[in-house]
């Protein structure tokens, strides 16, 4: 399902732990898939097989009655180093599932069932239907498949998808304060601000349009984080005339990455449109304190 530019003109626009409690005394030996529209149910025999085909490109997270068995027997860095703060990962996928929007979360080894975190992306009026848990190398990664409990839809609402990142956030720095230091909100809402908080905008910005078919163009923007990016980027691109088909928002430590699928009146961008929208997201997102209508 595609965003639609009257989405983004109508708003104004402004931009994003989970704890798994200890889940041994809920889980047997088999494998399970989270599941939040139910019930934690066993995965079938031949889902186990195949994935078990792939255990040496992918280590899959397996809880068993005593707790101790992931995949892997190597000491995490975490492990090995108790002044060692991982990276906070809070991806938005827009493009991979057609029927919703993907929140996949990661900081290092350290997270747990992110109970906390869906319920309070229920309070937001989503409904989480799914959740994953898949560990690669030390890192783990959370994936929760969402939907608007109003619509039973995928979330398109640029607003609605900041608050969404932000929710995340709020609750990465609530259960897991040691991660301030690798958020740009950890300057104001963390017990430790970043060490690199002072990001020399110039710099960390890129901003790229690329080809991507006859009918889209893929812009790519990196930029230092803050609080309602998502939607300042939305606007800009929107006051171009330019429609977002869909989106994967990236958030990784103190830098936003972000890619839109865009094209104008049905048609990927032309070079002239193209430079156009490059320049004024530069211009401003190099300057975040220029007033939004002055470029």
């Amino acid at each position: 399902m595609a965003f639609t530019n009257s989405l983004f003109s109508s708003s104004t626009l402004p931009r994003s732990r989970l704890a798994y409690s200890d889940l041994s005394s809920l889980l047997s030996h088999d494998s399970f898939l989270l599941n939040f529209s139910g019930n934690f149910s066993p995965i079938s025999r031949n889902f186990s097989q195949q994935r078990l085909l792939h255990a040496r490109k992918q280590n899959i997270l397996y809880a068993t009655s005593d707790g101790t068995n992931a995949v892997s027997s190597t000491p995490l860095k975490s492990e090995l180093d108790a002044n060692y703060v991982p990276m906070p990962i809070v991806l938005i996928d827009q493009d991979s599932d057609s029927d919703a929007t993907i929140v996949q979360i990661s900081f290092g080894d350290r997270l747990g069932a992110l109970i906390d975190t869906m319920n309070a992306l229920k309070e937001l009026g989503l409904d989480v239907a799914k959740g994953t848990v898949v560990t690669e190398g030390s890192v783990k990664q959370t994936k929760f498949f969402i939907t608007r409990l109003d619509t039973g839809r995928k979330v398109e609402d640029p607003d609605l998808l900041e608050r969404i990142r932000l929710t995340v956030i709020n609750n990465l720095l609530k259960y897991h304060p040691e991660s301030s230091v690798q958020l740009a909100m950890g300057e104001a809402f963390g017990i430790k601000a970043p060490e690199k908080k002072v990001l020399n905008v110039d710099i960390a910005t890129h901003v790229h349009v690329k080809e991507d078919g006859p009918k889209r163009s893929l812009l790519y923007i990196e930029t230092a984080d803050r609080p309602g990016l998502l939607v300042e980027i939305i606007k800009i691109i929107a006051d171009v005339n330019i429609d977002v088909e869909s989106a994967v928002i990236d958030t990784e430590g103190l830098v936003a990455k972000d890619k839109f699928h865009v094209s104008y009146r049905g048609q990927a961008l032309n070079s002239s449109l193209s430079q156009v929208l490059v320049n004024c997201l530069r211009y401003y997102l190099r300057r975040p304190e220029t007033d939004i209508d002055s470029y």
